[in-house]
């Protein structure tokens, strides 16, 4: 008989983790998968985690065996702990934050444009591949360890960021099947796999520990990313049940624009050495400052830590320079540029816009990751901030128990309610994987699952009819088309006029989304709203052929929501007039 596995992958923004347990037995332990990669030229070993960072080999180097894996002996691309090496001396060939890129809608994610900023003589891939490549490894990881239980035939839980829309998780359902996941596998929120994973730990205790009423904080900053998720604790048939209530936006500040700030403020002590780093130097310090970080943060560490780059120029080939970094005052800087003590009512500083800016990935112009948190906490609220009673970390950001402090205390200093951590050692590394595994156990009826639905309202944009007026555009409305919450494996006629969709030729339909908005119901039409509570995302697109029945042109029709039971959303097209049925496609190239 084949064994079952139960199998959650964490498609990380620095890393990704792979972990698994056997259905043959109601109390398997989750494991994590041992993941063969190349740590350097010819050398492959087995890490816990893959590295999310893809590396283009020349022509020269793909012909050799340098590179060559154990199931694939001259690879396109290599991904993992070299590609992570590579990028510090070689960044121009590198790939990171792969995933960040599939939710940024102001760019053709299909099309060859990474690693950003690379010359023309640089072969580049799209996002969807990159994502794809790091999935594929783990794929041919999983089946050259289990080849009787290859991983397209297991129950696979694949998290994306609570924040991702529609769109994104679209895109990463299209690389995950190219990489070969099995069709049905399904998709869930690394804040939940996250508390999943406390929940695997804690077994029954959990229910003494968390009360009716109770809201739980799941604050996630990762190496690029921070996520926040707001899940209540109620009561339903005299048993504890836990509701997702509700997540921020996906931002993108975490571990590496900590780096990049130590890495600015060793450039000063460079130059007051007399040592100019150019632009390849930079990229190594930048590197270098991911180490120094956790000796800063460490208990009784030490007063300094020497950070140390390869020298430049002829008198210091094959030579280093370095610099002795101060522990205090670097940590210092980490705490209050990122972690700073704010007032509930504090929001993100705007940045100062310039008519030019240059296209790239929307990093956050506010690094202060508690401001972020009072916005969305006070975003969530009917007036007045939500309280968490519990809190829960996640990401490697935390391992420094001073940034857990910190953040913890300027939580406690917004009301009276002074949240409390929940009990128990929290892996920070390889928690949303093991979630996800005990997810997939969950989906098989072996465990509580988190309630929530969709993370987002969603919207279509209806022109409004009349009078055209020259450069004026018509009045857009949005027409609500799946709440807040909507659970999976349900869908619903949306209430609304008929619509005209256009046949013979692409009909583009405006697609919104809020987190916030939670009182919105299929049919509900928003006359007018801010960026904050509704945003624009990906737009939605079918191409009807024309035929003899419809001589206008188009075809009337109202919609239909359907949110799968893999977590997908899919939006269709009904005919008012036949049977006829059409699926509203996102259309994620280039706006």
């Amino acid at each position: 008989m084949t064994t079952e596995f139960a199998v959650g992958i964490d498609l990380g923004t620095t890393n990704s983790v792979l972990a698994y347990s056997s259905l043959d037995s109601e109390d398997a332990e989750i494991q994590l998968l041992p993941i063969p990669q190349l740590v350097a030229a010819g050398t492959v070993d087995a890490k816990k985690a893959l590295p999310s960072f893809l590396y283009i080999p020349t022509e020269t180097e793909k012909s050799g065996k340098a590179f060559a894996l154990p199931w694939e002996d001259h690879p396109a691309v290599t991904t993992g702990e070299l590609a992570h090496k590579q990028a510090a001396d070689l960044p121009t060939r590198t790939v990171v934050s792969a995933k960040s890129w599939l939710c940024h809608n102001r760019v053709d994610r299909h099309e060859p444009i990474l690693p950003w900023g690379a010359g023309e003589d640089i072969p580049k891939v799209s996002p969807v591949s990159a994502a794809q490549q790091y999935l594929a490894h783990l794929v041919a990881a999983w089946d050259t360890a289990h080849p009787d239980a290859p991983l397209a035939q297991q129950h696979v839980v694949l998290t994306v960021p609570a924040s991702f829309d529609a769109s994104a998780r679209d895109l990463t359902r299209e690389a995950a099947l190219a990489a070969g996941l099995p069709e049905d596998f399904v998709l869930l929120e690394e804040p939940q796999a996250a508390l999943y994973a406390y929940l695997a730990a804690a077994g029954d205790a959990w229910r003494k520990e968390l009360s009716v009423g109770d809201i739980l904080l799941v604050c996630d900053v990762g190496g690029g990313t921070t996520d926040f998720t707001l899940i209540e604790v109620n009561e339903e048939e005299g048993e504890l049940t836990l509701e997702r209530r509700a997540v921020g936006n996906h931002l993108l500040v975490g571990g590496d624009n900590m780096d990049l700030a130590l890495a600015h403020q060793a450039a000063a002590q460079f130059a007051k050495k007399g040592t100019q780093l150019d632009a390849w130097q930079s990229v190594s310090l930048w590197h270098a400052c991911r180490n120094a970080k956790e000796t800063i943060f460490a208990a009784e560490g030490p007063d300094t830590h020497p950070v140390t780059v390869l020298g430049r120029g002829s008198k210091l080939i094959g030579g280093t320079v370095s610099i002795d970094m101060d522990c205090k005052k670097s940590a210092s800087l980490l705490l209050d540029g990122f972690f700073p003590k704010c007032d509930i009512t504090e929001k993100p500083q705007a940045a100062a816009t310039s008519g030019f800016q240059e296209i790239g990935l929307p990093f956050e112009a506010d690094t202060a990751v508690t401001r972020h948190l009072a916005a969305f906490l006070s975003a969530q609220g009917d007036g007045e901030a939500v309280q968490p009673t519990r809190l829960l970390f996640n990401g490697g950001v935390f391992k420094a128990a001073e940034l857990r402090k910190r953040l913890q205390q300027t939580i406690a200093g917004w009301s009276e309610v002074k949240p409390k951590l929940l009990d128990g050692e929290h892996d920070l590394d390889y928690a949303v994987a093991r979630g996800a595994a005990y997810y997939a156990r969950a989906k098989q009826g072996r465990g509580i699952r988190i309630r929530g639905g969709t993370s987002h309202a969603y919207y279509v944009g209806i022109e409004t009819s009349g009078p055209a007026i020259p450069g004026v555009p018509r009045p857009l409305r949005a027409l609500c088309v799946a709440a807040l919450g909507m659970e999976e494996g349900t869908e619903v006629d949306v209430p609304s006029a008929e619509i005209g969709l256009v046949v013979g030729q692409p009909a583009q339909f405006r697609f919104f989304s809020s987190a916030t908005r939670r009182d919105d119901q299929p049919g509900s039409v928003i006359a007018s709203w801010t960026t904050d509570e509704i945003t624009e995302t990906d737009p939605l697109e079918a191409t009807l052929p024309a035929s003899a029945e419809t001589d206008e042109g188009y075809v009337p029709v109202k919609f239909h929501a359907k949110i799968t039971e893999l977590g997908m959303f899919e939006l269709w097209g009904v005919s008012t007039t036949n049977d006829g049925r059409w699926k509203l496609e996102f259309n994620v190239r280039a706006n």
